[in-house]
């Protein structure tokens, strides 16, 4: 068993992680990073980048969810288990990306859609959880990607629907020919004898 801190992230200076920004106003929002570090380089510049930023009334009503799936999964594996607090939290570079799903699937609901969010995440298997996070990181991995496909598409696959705001298109016209002006055919017209 390898030495881990908070939710399952290496206690080791410079392995890939996420990490997680709460501010100590309750009012400020929170941010997701994903830390790729060193890469076993040290001669190479540490990168970090935002993956989400999301509104603290909303990560009020996911953070439970996210924290009891992840400590039951690094329980079966004998790990520490962590929780939220006010500061920087890291995460396995695994779970992390199974919160960003979360985050992004979130971050334009209304805080009622939550609940419904939440429990369709929870219904993913991990690995479904990390195929959406590389699909959605492909085209829209930084936080200001917000109105970008897979961001969207998170939000219309784990919601219930009800916000979507798609208008319906509008039926086209059919031009009607010569021919089926006031007649009517019959199957055996079409018949030769």
């Amino acid at each position: 068993m390898s030495a881990t801190v908070n939710f399952g992230a290496p206690v080791f200076f410079g392995l890939h992680h996420f990490y997680v920004e709460i501010p100590a106003n309750s009012h400020e929002a929170i941010s997701i990073y994903e830390d790729y570090g060193f890469d076993g380089d040290e001669t190479k510049r540490e990168t970090t980048e935002c993956r989400v930023i999301l509104a603290r009334e909303l990560w009020t009503k996911i953070k439970d969810d996210a924290r009891r799936d992840f400590n039951a999964r690094l329980k079966a594996k004998k790990q520490t288990t962590g929780s939220w607090y006010t500061g920087k939290i890291k995460l396995d570079r695994f779970l992390g990306r199974e919160l960003c799903v979360l985050a992004w699937a979130a971050e334009y609901a209304a805080p009622a859609e939550c609940s419904i969010i939440c429990q369709k995440w929870l219904a993913l298997r991990p690995e479904e959880r990390w195929w959406f996070y590389a699909k959605t990181a492909a085209e829209a991995r930084l936080a200001e990607h917000t109105q970008r496909g897979w961001r969207k598409a998170l939000y219309c696959a784990l919601s219930d629907g009800s916000n979507i705001q798609l208008a319906q298109k509008k039926q086209p016209k059919h031009k009607k020919n010569s021919n089926e002006e006031g007649q009517t055919f019959n199957l055996l017209d079409f018949i030769e004898n």
